[in-house]
Order: C-alpha cells, then sequence, then structure tokens
C-alpha cells in the first residue's frame, strides 16, 4: 500500500557514532528547514530552522564553557517538556558533557537522592520546579551544583553568542568520542529502587540509525516526556536525521486540537494513548447514534481489503480527519498493546508499530515495520542487536537477552548491579518471551513477576492481564499471588457499562474455562478508582499493599 510504504526506513542511512555528529550533520542537511514549533512560556506559538536551532544551542553550549561546564560535567535536567529542555539537552551533548535527564513527576526526595548519587556539576530547571531546586539547596550531601533556571535561558543566550562571535570556539571544538558517556539514565521500573543507567554516544546514536533505517515518517507531534530514552530515538535525534519538522506538545491534555491543527503524518506512543484514541472513536459513534453505521463500513472495507483494494480513508475519512487527516502510523512501545488495537486502528486506515525496548538497550530493541509486521508481537530486531531466548520452557518461553552496539556501559557507581545484569556480551532483560519461526518477538511478562505455584508452575501475570484486557468493560487489571491463590483486580468502565460489577465474576469464569487449570484465577476484585502509575504510565505492582 502506498501509503504505508512511506512508512519505510531508509536503508541508506549510516551508523552514525556520536549525537555531536547526527546533531552536526542534521544541521547541514536541513539547513533553513522548519524543525521545531512550540509554545513558549506566554503560549505563543514559535518555530525555528535547523540553522536558528544550532545558533541556540552553539550559545547555550559556548554559555555551559564559560561557566567552566568543559567537558565530562555532569548536567542535570528536570522540566516539563519545552524548547529550552532540548536546548539544555543538545548543548550538554554535543559540548561533551555528560546529561542526566530527570523524570519530573517523581517525588522530591527521589530526585534529590539520584543528584545526589551521581554527583551532579549543574541543574537546568524550568520554573515550576524552583521549590524543588530550594529543597535540593537544603538538603544534606547534596553536592555543589551550579544552578540555571530556564526563565533565564534569553540572557544566557546572549552572553554565550557574544563569546561565540568574539571568536569562542571552545563548544564547537569540543571533542566526542563514540565510548564517552553521554547520559546518566535512571530507570523508572515499576518496582524496586532506581538505577543510573549509563550509555554512550554509541549506544545512542546507532539505536537511533538503526531505528530510522527500520521505520521513517514525515513531520509529527511530540508530547513523551523528553526525559524518556524513547522519546530520544523517536523525535530529539531521528530529527536530525530525517530532517522532517515535528510540534513539541507539553503533554496529552490537548492532544486532539493538536492532532487537528498540526495534521501529524506519525507519533510515537505509549498504548494507553492507543487504546484512547481507539475507544474515543467507538464512544463518539455510539453518543452520535453511529456505531451500526461504522460497523457496517468496517465490514466493507474489509471485504475490500481482501481483495486487494483500500479505501479505508476514504470509507473512514471523518474519523481521519478528527486525527489531522494525515495521520497514517504510530509507533507504540513500554508496555504490552493489547492485539485489538493494532487490528483495530489498522481497519481505520492507522498502522500501529508495536516494538520492545529498555533503557540499558538506549531504548529500542525491536519493532514491527512495513515489510515486517505481524499483529501481536513486538517485532523482529533492529540491525543494531540481537536477541535470544534463554532456558525456554515447552512452549519456548525464557528470558530475553540482548547483545548490541546499543546496550549500555552499565549501572552508574553500581559495579555488582552491572555484574549481575550481564552474561558475557550478553544483556540480560529481565523479560519473558517467545520468538516464532519468523523472528517475530512476542512479550509474555517480567520474569520478577512471575507467579511460581506449589506444583512448580510459572504463571507469567502479565500474560494473563493481557487476555482479561480484552473483556469489553474492563479497563485495568492487575494480576497477582496472595495466599498462594491467583487474584485478579480490576478497574471497570462503569460510565459505559452499568453492569459490569454484575458480569465480571461470569466473565472471569468463561475465561478460566479457555484456560489451563493452572493458570485460572481463583479470586476476583474490584477497585473504585484507576491503578496508581509510574511517570510511564505503567501500573506500578506493589503486593506488600495487599
Amino acid at each position: 500500500m502506498k501509503k504505508q510504504n512511506s512508512n519505510l526506513g531508509n536503508k541508506n542511512i549510516p551508523n552514525y557514532l556520536t549525537i555531536k555528529e547526527i546533531v552536526v550533520k542534521g544541521t547541514k542537511v536541513g539547513g533553513d528547514k522548519k524543525q521545531f514549533v512550540y509554545l513558549d512560556s506566554d503560549k505563543k506559538e514559535c518555530t525555528t530552522t535547523y540553522n536558528q536551532t544550532w545558533r541556540q544551542i552553539s550559545s547555550i553550549g559556548t554559555f555551559y564553557y564559560i561557566k567552566g561546564l568543559n567537558g565530562k560535567k555532569k548536567i542535570a535536567i528536570i522540566g516539563e517538556n519545552c524548547f529550552e529542555w532540548m536546548l539544555a539537552y543538545y548543548a550538554t551533548l554535543v559540548g561533551g558533557n555528560i546529561s542526566v535527564p530527570m523524570d519530573c513527576k517523581l517525588p522530591v526526595e527521589d530526585l534529590a537522592d539520584q543528584l545526589i548519587r551521581c554527583g551532579c556539576d549543574a541543574l537546568v530547571y524550568t520554573p515550576k520546579f524552583q521549590p524543588a531546586v530550594d529543597e535540593f539547596k537544603a538538603t544534606e550531601g547534596m553536592p555543589e551544583m551550579q544552578y540555571f533556571c530556564t526563565a533565564n535561558f534569553p540572557k544566557y543566550l546572549k552572553e554565550g553568542a557574544a563569546s561565540l562571535d568574539a571568536g569562542n570556539t571552545e563548544f564547537l571544538d569540543a571533542d566526542v568520542q563514540p565510548e564517552d558517556l553521554a547520559c546518566i539514565s535512571y530507570t523508572s521500573g515499576t518496582t524496586g529502587k532506581s538505577k543510573g543507567v549509563m550509555l554512550t554516544h554509541k549506544n545512542i546514536a546507532i539505536n537511533c540509525s538503526s531505528s530510522c533505517r527500520a521505520l521513517s515518517g514525515r513531520h509529527a507531534i511530540g508530547f513523551l516526556p523528553l526525559n524518556h530514552s524513547y522519546a530520544w530515538v523517536s523525535a530529539l535525534f531521528s530529527t536530525y536525521i530525517i530532517t522532517e519538522w515535528g510540534y513539541l506538545c507539553d503533554g496529552l491534555k490537548d492532544i486532539q486540537g493538536d492532532l487537528k491543527k498540526y495534521k501529524p503524518y506519525n507519533f510515537s506512543a505509549v498504548p494507553l494513548v492507543v487504546e484512547t484514541i481507539y475507544d474515543r472513536i467507538w464512544k463518539t459513534a455510539r453518543k452520535m447514534g453511529r456505531e451500526d453505521v461504522l460497523k457496517k463500513g468496517l465490514k466493507i472495507s474489509n471485504a475490500l481489503m481482501k481483495i486487494g483494494i483500500d479505501k479505508r480513508r476514504k470509507i473512514f475519512k471523518q474519523i481521519l480527519d478528527n486525527l489531522g487527516g494525515n495521520l497514517n502510523m504510530i509507533v507504540c512501545g513500554a508496555a504490552n498493546l493489547d492485539p485489538k488495537y493494532e487490528k483495530g486502528m489498522h481497519d481505520f486506515g492507522i498502522e500501529i508499530y508495536n516494538g520492545y525496548g529498555a533503557t540499558e538497550c538506549s531504548p529500542a530493541i525491536t519493532c514491527n515495520r512495513p515489510d515486517k509486521h505481524k499483529f501481536g508481537s513486538v517485532g523482529v530486531p533492529l540491525d543494531c542487536c540481537e536477541i535470544k531466548i534463554v532456558d525456554p520452557d515447552e512452549e519456548g518461553v525464557g528470558e530475553i537477552y540482548v547483545k548490541g552496539d546499543n546496550v549500555m556501559k552499565g549501572y552508574y557507581g553500581e559495579p555488582e548491579a552491572t555484574a549481575e545484569a550481564f552474561d558475557g556480551e550478553w544483556f540480560k532483560t529481565g523479560d519473558y518471551g517467545r520468538i516464532d519461526e519468523e523472528g517475530f518477538l512476542f512479550m509474555v511478562g517480567r520474569k520478577k513477576n512471575l507467579i511460581i505455584l506449589s506444583n512448580g508452575k510459572n504463571v507469567s501475570p502479565e500474560e494473563l492481564e493481557d487476555k482479561l484486557a480484552r473483556i469489553d468493560y474492563v479497563k485495568e487489571v492487575l494480576v497477582y499471588e496472595e495466599n498462594k491463590k491467583i487474584v485478579a483486580e480490576f478497574f471497570l468502565n462503569e460510565e459505559d457499562y452499568p453492569d459490569a460489577r454484575g458480569r465480571i465474576q461470569h466473565d472471569v469464569n468463561e475465561f478460566n474455562r479457555k484456560m489451563p487449570l493452572f493458570k485460572n484465577i481463583n479470586k476476583v476484585r474490584v477497585r473504585d478508582d484507576e491503578f496508581p502509575k509510574t511517570t510511564t504510565l505503567k501500573i506500578v505492582r506493589d503486593y506488600s499493599k495487599k
């Protein structure tokens, strides 16, 4: 299909070895082309070209050098998505310093702990986090740091630009090597204390190169948190490789309006976003009394697709127009996605390319793509890495190991944890999955979440959750072990399904009949509100509170 093929990656993209190389070469190619559209602190729309962005990166980077942050210094960044965040990040890496991107949704005490553990030299922050900065300064053990508020960026830019124009080329001449440390990125797992993942320039640059060879795109919108490694490969560095522009959102609250206004061809998201868009389409159809019309349209479209005629964008034009009219691809990662959403969005003319990654792998490991796609899978490996399944059971399920140039250097200041994470050259992901005969990876769950029964059988709660989530009125579900019984706890859509509580036990019984006895749900709980989640929208697994 013509639209789909436009998402094919460019096989001629070389392996970039440093982030500086990506940004410098991308600027030369992009030149005066539009690069970023964003809202400033006064909510005024601003546009910048590749050359203009480079001028600002160089000015901030030179300002860093004036302040003594001249190579291999650790510069943390905390704040909501904004253009200044990106400038600070690019300037840090292009100048050979080490970035510590922080999760602004974490408690202040957790952020303070990370700053202390990695021994930061400077902190860039947005005005919103001034109270947190005041607490950092009063925290015992906090290293001596320089603090730079993004509200003062006009002054920093002016000072850096003046030095540049006077002939200061220290920043421009910074020597950046592939094995240099680029980032210390703290993990945001659903259990346990965060660890500082050390990623080199080569790790990130190779991963971005490989990702762009697998999937391409046109202008996009970006709303993933900029501190998350998924945003780096999908937006921050890919823009310099494919030289396409993007609109920077400050969050999901205005997603509907942003889609209509900026008309993206693609964007990257977590499953919750895809699920929300799909569910909203059907909810709107029901509200307008057009659910039967939509079902009829799908029936006709799918029949035509079987004989090679694709009329999806015509039949579902109204739906697509509500999403901007151009959207044809969503790259999805960070958590499991129910295949019904992949298939459902595909039926409307929007391809969902699900993938799998880990911060320790910069982060992309596998992904679906137009020429290699299978519903329910997380795709095949990128060309920068290999995967294998270790100690598979009778169903071929075992732990996923990864080896390649995208795999981290180790955990900062934690040699024992680093040694534990590797088996020779192979990184032990802690995730369980299986690889089919065509090389597609299917996720099963996390090793540390496995429920080990008294008969020796291992049960993946994620596998059961994935299946239970397909019950129409189930919004969220968490499966765990309690007193040697498998418990399923639900948050239900009682707004659209008022009888959901009365139906759930019956539907779980039906589920049990289709599953092996040892995978049966023994107890059902229904909660009144959503589950608590991590900042990457994964349900927190805290069994100690059950």
